[in-house]
């Protein structure tokens, strides 16, 4: 700030709103219509779950998980409980019917949270048609979800063991349903949005982040994909039964501009919408066939009564809807229920950090293309 000169303007902008991106002050030092240097002011959403997760047991933290990334709370639930089942030693012994529900839910849940990517992207660039399409579909997926947990956003069901309860009846042919009546709606947002001139005018070769950059600042995700980086958590770790899943990583390829641009991190989100359909009908094709549900089955029956793991270290990941959510566990008393630390590395905050770095010479109002195309929620930023 102190190297302004005399003609710059220092300019506060948003979004400083709860209901946009979050609340989040950019300070930013123009000369005229040209952003010279963005100073991000985090701090406004402060979750403290970290100081939850001291003095809470791991079972009873599960609803602060929800609470980071808002938006796509099954994510966070099933990191958050593969951590603590891998500490406990439990992993293998959970049934395949439960670690395909998990599937289920988390990759319906991205579908949700892209969604709302896409919508709000759409109208921080002025096009608000997409922006009521997107919710009305995202719409039917938190109906679907608020029927299998009880609640409509923050689910608490993916529980340390199992799950809080099994999908209700009906649950799969409505989810298929569901399937079948969201792929031409994708196909008509296409037409609307993706291909639009306008759009792409607006957001091709805007924003361009070379992949080494983002390497270096941590990114992941769909920012880090978007530079042309095929790097998925649900491949490079294959954990729970992604393995037995059949999916293509998409990646940024400047299509319409400069690989790693802003047009290329929102396509990217939109085939990943498409990939998470393919993944929930294979989901539905194994709970329906092999998988099917008995009288006797039980998502509560492997809980473990004391979750007292033995003292260790431990650092748990996955890939959320915005990238690598990982859990660090620092476990320091074997007759505890509750963990000494537990550090949450959150894929918002390293996405968000490379902003100062993208904001350099670009035009103000190319400047909201550029933050919307992060796609960051503040839960997970200032947590």
């Amino acid at each position: 700030m102190s190297d302004a000169a005399v003609e710059d303007m220092v300019l506060n902008m948003g979004p400083q709103h709860p209901s946009t991106h979050g609340v989040l002050r950019l300070e930013l030092i123009t000369d005229g219509e040209i952003v010279k240097e963005v100073i991000p002011h985090i701090g406004y959403l402060h979750r403290c779950f970290e100081k939850h997760a001291e003095s809470l047991t791991y079972q009873q933290t599960i609803p602060f998980t929800d609470r980071l990334d808002y938006l796509a709370s099954m994510n966070n639930s099933h990191a958050w409980v593969m951590g603590v089942e891998k500490m406990l030693g439990i992993d293998k012994d959970i049934p395949k019917r439960i670690e395909y529900i998990r599937v289920l839910v988390c990759e319906l849940n991205r579908i949700a949270s892209h969604l709302i990517a896409i919508g709000t992207y759409g109208i921080d660039i002025g096009a608000f048609t997409p922006f009521l399409w997107c919710f009305r579909d995202r719409e039917h997926i938190m109906g679907m979800l608020e029927w299998a947990s009880g609640s409509r956003m923050l689910y608490n069901y993916i529980w340390v063991g199992g799950l809080f309860y099994d999908l209700p009846v009906g649950f799969e042919e409505r989810c298929r349903e569901f399937v079948d009546y969201f792929k031409p709606k994708m196909v008509e947002l296409n037409q609307l949005l993706t291909d639009n001139q306008i759009f792409i005018s607006r957001t091709a070769n805007v924003g361009v982040l070379p992949m080494d950059v983002a390497i270096n600042y941590g990114c992941s995700g769909p920012v880090l994909r978007g530079s042309g980086l095929k790097y998925d958590l649900r491949r490079i770790d294959n954990y729970s039964v992604y393995p037995e899943l059949e999916f293509d990583i998409p990646v940024g390829k400047g299509e319409m501009g400069t690989k790693g641009d802003c047009w290329d991190r929102y396509k990217v989100r939109v085939d990943e919408i498409q990939q998470s359909l393919h993944i929930v009908e294979q989901c539905l094709n194994r709970l329906q066939k092999e998988l099917k549900r008995t009288p006797d089955f039980d998502p509560r029956a492997k809980l473990p009564r004391k979750l007292t793991p033995k003292v260790q270290d431990y650092y748990a990941r996955c890939e959320g809807a915005k990238g690598e959510l990982g859990f660090y566990f620092v476990h320091n008393n074997e007759r505890s229920e509750i963990p000494f630390r537990g550090k949450v590395r959150g894929p918002s905050f390293n996405n968000l950090s490379v902003l100062p770095e993208l904001g350099k010479n670009v035009m103000i109002a190319d400047l909201v293309a550029i933050i919307g195309s992060l796609d960051f929620v503040l839960g997970e930023v200032d947590r």
